[in-house]
């Protein structure tokens, strides 16, 4: 494997030297790459998601070991025949695009709510019932408007693992906490998930997402129905098993340790307001930083990092570390989060380019039809970019009324679908939504043995698609 890499990456420096090459991507870079790209360009993603499903079952620890590589390969695999065929500017630009434009920004928000949430330990006598553990994930999802999935996740996830650390059968619970705190949850603010901040900057009004609340509820009260149908039955045959609760006695009451960390949650949450604020009313925020050709991070993006660090930073400074040995705290689910995304965020790529070119093609009028497209691509891409390809095309579609954006008018409905189906439906796969990864590394971290990627997807498909289909009918039919 180092040596096909090494072979690869030795090629790829021969292309960026090639002076032919480069003349080909100033000529042709203006072009849009993504009309005329072949399909067969998204080979390395699939590669990338293949591994991520099956290397894990057929050859655990190799997988463990030789991750890095793997991303490293598909990623390698897809950058040099792209070099090839659209120019070494172009294929440089495209990948500068995805670690300076999405990747970077993406994980340092990632590491700062992981830190930080780390440092915050909700401990105590909480012996896990199934209404207890309706209640924590209803808790978990009410937080991830205010405090963004990630962070609802980070938050929520060891509470809940703790009070049913005395039961075998708790694999559904984490499930069903993906479903609804990792993802459902965050629909109501801007602040829960990245779509919906995207949709704010482009002129959506801030408190506009409180409109899919019937939705959310509808959606919150058929799944922690189904939830307590599935773990009443799971905890009445621990107990037959004769798993019994533990009980910690009178002292271990409910505590909060790390409580000053909330002001450091804060800290991140008003960074990502900021940063997509303080550009309207000082202009020197708005300013941008060129990193290679069209690519730029901006002053407000800078800020941003910055202060969320600072974040994690000083939480660590200001929290002992017995808080964090008694969330059971290491860097495995950062770490396999940040080694992971990249590879996706880079061999995504031409699927991006070509849903960029032709999203507008494919004929999408009704607001079923953007609910379902932009769901289901959002449960393999991005789902920050997947939303704005059809935000701007229900934007196109010369609409005089509805909601108004800097783009143009979009209908209430319409903006309702996109938002929805780019925030509910990443919770089909693991890696539709970031917090997804982080719940089941900590799970599996703290013994509990999560579903491969397709076991889980069979867990979404049964779950989540006739929840869907009912949201459907009843708000987008």
């Amino acid at each position: 494997m180092k040596k096909i890499i090494w072979t690869m990456g030795m090629f790829l420096c021969m292309l960026l030297m090639n002076p032919s090459v480069a003349l080909a991507a100033e000529e042709g870079g203006a072009e849009s790459i993504g009309a005329t790209l072949p399909i067969l360009f998204c080979i390395p993603f699939a590669g990338m998601l293949l591994c991520i499903a099956i290397c894990p079952l057929v050859a655990e620890a190799w997988w463990e070991r030789r991750k890095p590589f793997v991303v490293l390969f598909w990623s390698l695999a897809f950058l040099i025949p792209f070099a090839v065929y659209a120019g070494t500017g172009v294929a440089l630009e495209e990948a500068c695009e995805a670690i300076f434009g999405d990747y970077i920004t993406f994980i340092i928000l990632l590491f700062g709510l992981f830190c930080v949430t780390g440092n915050i330990c909700f401990e105590g006598d909480l012996t896990a019932t199934p209404k207890l553990n309706a209640l924590l994930l209803l808790i978990g999802a009410l937080l991830a408007s205010w405090i963004g999935t990630t962070g609802a996740s980070m938050v929520m996830v060891r509470p809940l693992i703790r009070a049913n650390r005395w039961r075998h059968r708790k694999v559904h619970i984490m499930v069903f906490f993906i479903f609804l705190v990792s993802n459902i949850g965050g629909c109501l603010t801007p602040v829960g998930d990245p779509p919906l901040l995207m949709g704010f900057m482009r002129g959506v009004d801030f408190f506009w997402s409180l409109s899919l609340l019937p939705l959310m509820i509808l959606n919150v009260v058929l799944l922690l129905g189904l939830f307590l149908i599935l773990d009443t039955r799971a905890y009445k045959k621990d107990l037959a098993d004769g798993d019994k609760p533990v009980r910690l006695g009178a002292a271990a009451k409910l505590r909060l340790t790390g409580a000053h960390n909330i002001f450091f949650l804060a800290m991140i949450i008003a960074a990502i307001i900021l940063s997509s604020t303080l550009p309207d009313f000082v202009p020197f925020f708005g300013k941008e930083l060129t990193i290679y050709g069209d690519v730029s991070l901006s002053v407000a993006a800078i800020f941003e990092c910055v202060l969320i660090l600072l974040a994690a930073f000083l939480s660590f400074r200001t929290t002992k570390k017995e808080v964090r040995t008694s969330n059971n705290f290491t860097w495995g689910p950062i770490a396999e989060v940040a080694t992971l995304f990249i590879g996706i965020f880079i061999t995504m790529t031409p699927a991006l380019l070509i849903l960029e070119a032709k999203g507008d093609a494919l004929g999408i009028t009704e607001p079923w039809q953007f609910f379902w497209i932009t769901g289901a691509l959002s449960s393999f891409l991005d789902n920050t970019p997947t939303y704005m390809v059809f935000f701007t095309t229900a934007s196109s579609l010369g609409f005089t009324e509805g909601v108004k954006t800097i783009m143009g008018y979009i209908p209430q409905i319409m903006l309702m679908a996109v938002s929805a189906g780019a925030v509910f439906m990443g919770a089909i796969t693991y890696i539709g939504n970031a917090p997804n990864f982080m719940v089941r590394s900590i799970a599996e971290e703290n013994g509990i043995k999560m579903p491969s990627f397709f076991k889980y997807l069979i867990w979404s498909i049964s779950c989540l698609v006739p929840v869907f289909l009912i949201d459907t009918l009843i708000f987008f039919l």
